[in-house]
């Protein structure tokens, strides 16, 4: 076949089955007899705008957290060391709709039952506003027991772990708490 013809043929395997890669379309022509390198077939759909597979359909990124945001709440652990080199450790809970932080509690030694108190006393603080919270992501800390997790399920807030070793996925350390971070860091 022509290279024109082929890009025909790619375009149209993409756009018949919107869950095919670049892989399985590249497997596809081979089927058919065609041989084209797979990063050909990825080339000729990155050319047509068509993105990859998972992408096609459904929401991105963005759009899910933009259309769930009104039932998020995230909490994490922020570090803070004083001038006279003592560590302190601060439990945050980030609303992702209103993007309102709530400093739980300062401690040097946090343990589980102190972290399970907190959630308690922010469930007591927020009141019926927790109705509205569907899902609370967390890291996999040690410090969050099963009693933390019942003190949301009992309000029927879906727990959702970050992946293990996966710091970026936890956006209330690493992108949303920052600017909140220099500023308490200075008045303590």
């Amino acid at each position: 076949m022509t290279p024109a013809a082929i890009r025909q043929l790619v375009l149209r395997l993409a756009n018949e089955n919107s869950r095919r890669g670049h892989r399985r379309i590249h497997g596809e022509l081979a089927r058919l007899g065609h041989t084209v390198a797979a990063s050909t077939v990825w080339n000729i759909l990155h050319a047509a705008s068509i993105d990859p597979a998972p992408r096609r359909n459904g929401l991105t990124w963005r759009e899910f957290l933009a259309a769930q945001a009104n039932s998020i709440i995230a909490c994490d652990f922020l570090h803070i060391d004083t001038i006279s080199l003592q560590r302190l450790y601060a439990l945050l809970f980030l609303e992702h709709r209103t993007r309102r932080l709530h400093i739980a509690g300062v401690t040097t030694h946090p343990t589980g039952e102190w972290v399970t108190q907190q959630a308690r006393n922010l469930a007591n603080k927020l009141g019926t506003r927790m109705e509205s919270l569907r899902f609370l992501t967390r890291d996999r800390d040690t410090k969050y027991t099963r009693t933390f997790d019942a003190v949301f399920k009992a309000d029927n807030i879906e727990i959702l772990k970050t992946p293990p070793q996966a710091p970026k996925q936890t956006p209330t350390a690493n992108e949303s708490l920052a600017p909140c971070a220099a500023k308490f860091s200075t008045t303590s």
